[in-house]
């Protein structure tokens, strides 16, 4: 299945360097620490890791703002970190991203998200996460809510990036989707369990499989096409887009189009990350004049080349447009 020209292609992507994307969720700092492990500690069965390399990249909806910059497109992000180290660190590598920080919120008394992983060689061996996840209220919910209304007029497309870290509680999941209707710009939805339901009136909601069929608390049968119209319209989204792993995607259109997306992807060397990087190029795509079913089709090029790379690395505009031009040559 393809609808995409490389010509059409080479026009969305071009029409993405003059769009501009918000990311509303979750943001996170992952550090890696890497090095040899040739003993075992004498303390615990564990190994004992001599860390030769340290970096920090951004996890979670930084992630998504990584890859919506890397699609070509501007991006302005709305969250939360703490007054710590950490959130010093986060704030920084968004600007050296290209990101708009100027939305995420220091609060005091919560930790940044951090989630620091442990490699020997290139195995990890060990994670520690640093997080209070419990739902915002009071002045920060105010405070996230009033960033949305600000920054929601200078964007065209908005992103729900959601972890279950305590950003995105009904009130500021309201206020995105009440500024994209009021405004006329599309909403995709990347859910967690918390408030799985909370998203109604999203343009595009798109949970993964395991996501889905915990919410509903029963099986999902992606490809059939009656089951996933009335899925989206339990949902009250306007489109439906379900991300399928190796097998692809399934898209349920609000005018009852079924779409049923294959994998393009060659090798798959590592999932992460994928989830995030379809949802990015999916908001740069709407907002650059995609129809639905063209945007899910370069979300699936975008996929299918982050899951042929190591550990969560952005996905460029010329890599998916090489992935579109190999497929048509097939």
């Amino acid at each position: 299945m393809n609808r995409l020209t490389p010509e059409r292609l080479t026009e969305l992507l071009e029409r993405a360097r003059r769009v501009r994307v918000l990311v509303v969720g979750d943001f996170m700092l992952d550090v890696y620490l890497r090095g040899s492990a040739s003993r075992i500690s004498p303390e615990a069965p564990v190994p004992v890791v001599r860390v030769q390399e340290e970096w920090r990249a951004l996890g979670g909806a930084g992630n998504v703002a990584v890859n919506v910059v890397a699609l070509g497109a501007a991006c302005a992000a709305v969250g939360c970190v703490g007054t710590d180290h950490a959130g010093d660190d986060l704030r920084a590598e968004l600007e050296q991203a290209g990101i708009d920080p100027a939305g995420v919120r220091r609060e005091r008394g919560r930790p940044t998200t951090v989630k620091t992983r442990v490699m020997a060689r290139h195995q990890q061996v060990a994670r520690y996460d640093r997080e209070a996840d419990a739902d915002g209220e009071g002045e920060s919910v105010a405070a996230l809510v009033a960033a949305i209304q600000r920054e929601a007029t200078r964007v065209d497309a908005i992103v729900l990036e959601d972890y279950n870290k305590g950003v995105l509680v009904p009130a500021v999941i309201e206020a995105a989707l009440a500024a994209g209707r009021q405004l006329g710009r599309p909403v995709i939805v990347d859910p967690k369990d918390r408030h799985f339901f909370a998203y109604r009136g999203a343009t595009v909601f798109k949970p993964n499989l395991s996501e889905l069929e915990r919410a509903l608390r029963a099986s999902a049968h992606p490809d059939d096409a009656d089951w996933m119209d009335r899925t989206r319209r339990e949902l009250d989204c306007r489109h439906l887009l379900i991300t399928l792993g190796e097998e692809g995607m399934a898209l349920m259109t609000e005018n009852g189009e079924f779409v049923r997306v294959p994998t393009v992807a060659r090798s798959v060397y590592d999932v992460s990350g994928a989830g995030d990087t379809v949802t990015a190029a999916m908001a740069v795509a709407l907002a650059a004049g995609a129809d639905i079913t063209e945007a899910a089709v370069l979300a699936n090029h975008a996929a299918g080349i982050e899951v042929g790379k190591a550990g969560v690395a952005p996905v460029s505009a010329d890599e998916i447009m090489d992935s579109l031009t190999r497929q048509l040559a097939l």
